[in-house]
This record gives C-alpha cells, sequence and structure tokens, in this order.
C-alpha cells in the first residue's frame, strides 16, 4: 500500500483475470479510494490475454526444466535467480537475441 496517495486526473484501468486474488473483497477494497476502473477477463477465456498467458507458459517450463522448480527447497530464492536470469542474460528474439538489460543499456536507458 502506497504511504502517500498522490492525486489522479485521469482515470487508469486494471485489467486483471477473474482469479480468486483478484475478485476478492479484500482486494477491491485495497484500491478503492483511487480512480481505478476494474476491468475482468470473461471466464474462462485465457484467450483474452494471449500475451501474458504466452509469457507466464515460458516462465513456468524455464522454472521446470531449467531451473528445477520441482526439487527446489528455497522458492524464493529460486525465484530471484530467475528474475535475475531474465532481466540479465536470457537472450529474447524480439530483442536482437539480447537481454533485456543489454538492449536498455543498448539504447541509453
Amino acid at each position: 500500500m502506497m504511504d502517500k496517495r498522490e492525486e489522479q486526473t485521469s482515470q487508469v484501468v486494471f485489467h486483471t483475470d477473474q482469479g480468486a486474488v483478484y475478485s476478492s473483497r479484500a482486494f477491491c477494497q485495497a484500491h478503492h479510494d483511487y480512480n481505478i476502473l476494474r476491468s475482468m477477463s470473461r471466464g474462462g477465456t485465457p484467450t483474452d490475454n494471449p500475451i501474458i498467458e504466452a509469457l507466464n507458459g515460458w516462465i513456468k517450463e524455464e522454472l521446470y526444466l531449467d531451473f528445477d522448480l520441482a526439487h527446489s527447497h528455497d522458492v524464493p530464492a529460486l525465484l530471484d535467480a530467475y528474475v535475475d536470469f531474465f532481466n540479465n542474460h536470457r537472450p529474447a528474439a524480439a530483442l536482437g537475441y539480447r537481454s533485456p538489460i543489454q538492449f536498455k543499456t543498448e539504447r541509453g536507458f
């Protein structure tokens, strides 16, 4: 939760699936005081957001195959290692087979 609430001048659309977290009363109340329009995918239709569904599939596959998630005793550390790998070392075809950090660095970000 944010310590300071900045005034929003334009409404923000927050789109999610209909998972238990996003449809819970606590989640709804967490952003109640903000100028946020909630938007949800239709139930049982992962095709409403194919880009994130594909990314989730790739991440799950890499975690199981390359990072041996099934035998991990420290899942938070494994996830930290994966995030580091994804951002700093994993070549992405869409970025000319460079990592996101390499791509951003080459462009002066």
